[in-house]
C-alpha cells in the first residue's frame, strides 16, 4: 500500500511539473514567438545578414528604402542625408529600429500560422515623415550640427525629424580618418539619443510654475541692471532690462528677473513641475526609447536654484521629450505622443495601424491658454511674427551656456495655435550662438513646407 501510494506521488509530481513547464513554453511562446521566428538572420525574414526584406516610404509614398535585394535608397542625395538616422547604415553604425521592430509584421506573421508571407509581395513600412520636409529641413541645417523636429501635436505624427551632421550611405566618408570635428556624433540621433542643456527655453517652465503656485505672480515686479547678487554671486543679464513684470521678463528672456522669481517658486515645486511636465523623462515609440533629461536640485543653494530655473546648472533635456512638452501646450494642456511609423503591411495585408495616444494632462487648460499667449507675444514683438506668414506660431529662444570658452547652443521650441496647423517643433544648433538670430531663419522654411504638405500641396 505504501509502495503504491508513493508512485501516486511521484506521478502527482511529475503531472504538476509537466503542466508547469507546459504553462510556462505557452506563456513564452505567445511573448516571445514573434521575436523567435523573426530572429537575426532568419532566411525567412532577412535579406543579407542584417535586412529585413521590405520597402520603406514616407507619409506620401515615395520610396525611401528598399532591402527586397541588399540595401537600396532613394535616388536623390539629400533625402538619403536627410532619412540616415531613421534608416540606418550598410554598415551597422547607425541602426534601423523601426525596421527591426516591425519585422514580425513585415513578413505577415501570427500566432497560429507563423511566417505567413514568406516568399509572397516583400512588406511595406509607411513613415509618418514627409520627403520634402525632410529635405527642407536638411538644407536649412546647412553644415550646423543639432537636430530639428516637427510634429502633429494632435494626432503625434512626426512630419520631420532631422540630425546633422549627416552623410551619403551611397558615399560614405572617411570618418575614421578625419582629424577635424566635422563628423563628431555622426552616428547619433540627435532627435532621440542626446540631451542638451535647454536654456532660456526651459523659462517656459519656470514661467508655467510661477503662474500656477505663486499669489499675485502677476503684480510683482523683478529689477534688473544686468546682475543680480544672490549669497555672494551673481546672474547675469546681457543688458540692464530695468523694471520687469512677468509677461516683460518672459519676452525679454530676463535671466535676473528669472533668478527672482525662482526664490519665489522654490527648488521642491519647481522639481514639482519639471516632474509633471515630463520633461526629463524618456519617450518610447517604435522600438525607440529616448535619452532621460536630468533636473536635481538635491542640496542646491539659491544660487544653483535661480541657474536651474534660468535653464543651466545641471539642467539637460532631450529634444523629443521637449517637443512633446511643446505639444501639451499647444494642446491645452496634453498632446498626442510622438511616432514615426503610420502602417506596416505584409503583401497586401495591413499587419499594423498607428493610433493616436494622449499622454496624460500635464497643466490645465486655463495655464495652457496663459503660456499660449505669452509665447505668442514673444513672436509677435520679439522674434517677428512676419518669419511664419499665416501661422500663429507661439515660441521660446534660448542660448544655452557651455562653459570653457565654447560657442554656445541655440535652441527654438514652440508650436503653431492653429486648428488645422496643429504642429509643434523644436530646433537644436550646437555651438549656434543666439537662440532666436539663428534657429528662427532655419524653422521658417520648414515650417512652410510643413503648412505645403498638410493644405494638400
Amino acid at each position: 500500500m505504501n509502495r503504491v501510494r508513493s508512485r501516486a506521488w511521484i506521478m502527482l509530481i511529475f503531472l504538476v511539473t509537466l503542466v508547469g513547464g507546459m504553462g510556462f513554453f505557452l506563456a513564452e511562446y505567445a511573448l516571445e514567438a514573434p521575436d523567435w521566428a523573426t530572429f537575426r538572420g532568419s532566411p525567412h525574414v532577412y535579406q543579407g545578414s542584417a535586412n529585413v526584406s521590405a520597402t520603406v516610404v514616407d507619409r506620401d509614398g515615395q520610396v525611401l528604402l528598399d532591402t527586397t535585394n541588399g540595401r537600396n535608397y532613394a535616388d536623390s542625395e539629400s533625402l538619403r542625408k536627410a532619412t540616415l538616422h531613421w534608416l540606418g547604415d550598410r554598415q551597422g553604425n547607425i541602426n534601423a529600429s523601426a525596421l527591426n521592430t516591425y519585422a514580425s509584421a513585415l513578413v505577415g506573421y501570427d500566432s497560429i500560422q507563423g511566417i505567413y508571407n514568406y516568399k509572397q509581395a516583400p512588406g511595406s513600412l509607411e513613415l509618418t515623415l514627409s520627403a520634402r520636409v525632410q529635405k527642407a529641413a536638411l538644407n536649412a541645417m546647412k553644415d550646423r550640427k543639432g537636430t530639428i523636429a516637427v510634429y502633429n501635436y494632435k494626432t503625434g505624427q512626426i512630419l520631420c525629424a532631422v540630425t546633422t551632421p549627416s552623410y551619403d550611405p551611397d558615399n560614405v566618408p572617411d570618418i575614421a580618418g578625419d582629424t577635424t570635428d566635422r563628423w563628431e556624433g555622426v552616428y547619433l540621433n540627435r532627435f532621440t539619443q542626446v540631451t542638451y542643456p535647454p536654456g532660456s527655453i526651459f523659462k517656459i517652465v519656470t514661467t508655467a510654475a510661477a503662474i500656477d503656485c505663486v499669489p499675485g505672480i502677476w503684480d510683482m515686479t523683478f529689477e534688473c541692471d544686468s546682475e543680480y547678487e544672490l549669497q555672494g554671486s551673481r546672474v547675469t543679464c546681457e543688458q540692464a532690462h530695468g523694471t520687469l513684470d512677468l509677461k516683460s521678463a518672459m519676452a525679454r528672456s530676463c535671466n535676473c528677473a528669472f533668478a527672482q522669481i525662482a526664490q519665489k517658486i522654490g527648488s521642491e515645486k519647481l522639481a514639482s513641475y519639471v516632474e509633471r511636465f515630463g520633461i526629463t523623462d524618456s519617450v518610447s515609440f517604435d522600438g525607440i526609447t529616448t535619452a532621460e533629461g536630468n533636473f536635481d536640485l538635491t542640496g542646491a543653494d539659491k544660487v544653483a536654484l535661480a541657474w536651474s530655473a534660468i535653464g543651466q546648472y545641471t539642467d539637460m533635456v532631450n529634444p523629443c521629450a521637449f517637443l512633446q512638452f511643446m505639444g501639451a501646450i499647444g494642446g491645452g494642456g496634453e498632446a498626442a505622443k510622438p511616432y514615426i511609423v503610420e502602417q506596416v503591411t505584409a503583401g497586401e495585408t495591413v499587419t499594423y495601424q498607428a493610433k493616436t495616444d494622449l499622454s496624460n494632462r500635464v497643466m490645465d487648460k486655463e495655464l495652457a491658454q496663459t503660456l499660449t499667449e505669452l509665447m505668442r507675444g514673444n513672436v509677435v514683438n520679439i522674434y517677428g511674427a512676419g518669419n511664419f506668414p499665416e501661422l500663429t506660431v507661439c515660441a521660446k529662444s534660448g542660448t544655452s551656456e557651455l562653459g570653457g570658452g565654447k560657442t554656445p547652443n541655440a535652441m527654438f521650441a514652440g508650436f503653431v495655435a492653429d486648428e488645422e496647423y496643429p504642429l509643434a517643433f523644436i530646433v537644436v544648433v550646437e555651438n549656434g550662438g543666439y537662440g532666436s538670430h539663428t534657429c528662427v531663419p532655419i524653422l521658417a522654411p520648414v515650417l512652410a513646407e510643413c503648412k505645403a504638405v498638410l493644405d494638400g500641396k
